[in-house]
């Protein structure tokens, strides 16, 4: 356990806790990334009643992690919460619905605390976790853990779990696929024609300008890995459809161009099934993680060391150092230098060791015999 941890939830009276809320009300990735802190939480508290209060594409997370989260409420945003904009006229409403449920423990998964702690204590719980910045306001010393910032993303929120007293059931990413998805991505013809492991999923997009890799480059990728006799399919949002229109403008072998026309579960199968994920570092980068789905990921405003997929042998980050990231602009002000200096021969090397890997380890010890060839820039 961490520094300080205890058994917080059996002095509370672990068996007396019947309905928990937990606000997390952020986007894909963050989400993904809680999963095994709702594991943790889940093997504590078997019979309670877990809450998510997230924004309205967490709904469909519940459903599919149902094994761990029972339930949803709708966070309408706040100022200074980036996410989504704040419904204002809205917020009362949520507070009251909160308040309606008379949770026994409000769990703040959301981040530091200096912008949310205050809306945990609010929702009306007899008692309140999570974490907070020294100096800054503090609900509970004996539940609330200083934020460990310097933690990769997933054991930020297992930290907590730890420091509350919950049995850890490990890092593992999860993202269980139903036969609904498997349905949705069989009424694609396209995705028909495709067999498993003669693909590569290309993914340019990500919500940050300042996360994208430029389209050209990936259309160099994206050839360049045809010319080896795997096929390409881009995805993305429906958003990203025009995104991956400039990179398949820009290529010169054949491509599936899927964007937009899948539904998560959907995308998420076609993950499985892919000999590679070639992405920015963006939500499907975390399905590809829990799918066990070998990932080359391009980095470019984001922190690899908080948010770089665990197991380093599957999934190969490549970037360029720079000493402005983590980049928290929408759009970079200063031409973009982490994404230029990521260059195609880069992200094809790191995409050559990675599928080499794998199927080195598919063919077994003998042939994991020799080292993988060093990779310069490549964390």
């Amino acid at each position: 356990m961490s520094k300080g941890a205890h058994n917080y939830l059996q002095t509370l009276g672990a068996e007396k806790i019947h309905r928990v809320v937990i606000l997390r009300a952020l986007v894909l990735g963050d989400l993904l990334c809680a999963v095994p802190a709702f594991r943790a939480l889940r093997a504590a508290l078997p019979h309670a009643e877990v809450t998510l209060a997230g924004l309205p594409l967490a709904q469909s997370i519940v459903r599919r992690f149902n094994r761990y989260l029972d339930g949803f409420i709708e966070f309408p945003g706040y100022p200074g919460l980036p996410e989504r904009a704040p419904q204002i006229d809205r917020f009362p409403t949520f507070l009251a619905a909160a308040q309606a449920k008379r949770f026994d423990l409000a769990i703040q998964l959301h981040g530091s605390g200096s912008y949310v702690n205050s809306i945990t204590v609010l929702m009306g719980a007899r008692y309140n976790a999570g974490f907070y910045v020294p100096g800054e306001y503090c609900p509970d010393e004996r539940s609330f853990l200083p934020y460990p910032e310097n933690e990769p993303e997933v054991w930020r929120f297992l930290r907590l779990m730890e420091f509350l007293g919950a049995p850890l059931q490990g890092d593992e990413l999860e993202f269980p696929l139903t036969d609904e998805d498997e349905r949705e991505l069989g009424a694609i013809a396209e995705a028909r024609q495709l067999q498993p492991g003669e693909y590569i999923c290309v993914h340019p997009g990500a919500r940050f300008l300042s996360r994208r890799w430029p389209p050209e480059r990936f259309a160099t990728v994206a050839d360049a890995l045809a010319r080896q006799g795997l096929r390409i399919v881009l995805t993305g949002t429906a958003e990203e459809a025009r995104l991956t229109q400039a990179v398949g403008s820009r290529m010169k072998a054949p491509f599936f161009d899927l964007a937009g026309r899948t539904s998560l579960g959907a995308l998420a199968v076609l993950l499985s099934r892919a000999r590679l994920l070639v992405s920015n570092d963006t939500g499907v980068s975390h399905i590809a993680a829990a799918l066990r789905v070998p990932s080359v990921i391009i980095v470019t405003g984001s922190d690899p060391r908080r948010w770089a997929p665990s197991d380093g042998r599957r999934h190969r980050v490549v970037l360029h150092p720079i000493d402005c990231r983590p980049c928290m602009h929408f759009d970079c002000p200063i031409g973009h230098p982490c994404a230029a200096g990521v260059t195609p021969e880069m992200v094809l090397a790191a995409a050559g060791t990675a599928l080499g890997e794998m199927e080195a380890h598919s063919r077994g010890p003998a042939a994991r015999t020799g080292r993988s060839p060093a990779l310069p820039n490549v964390f």
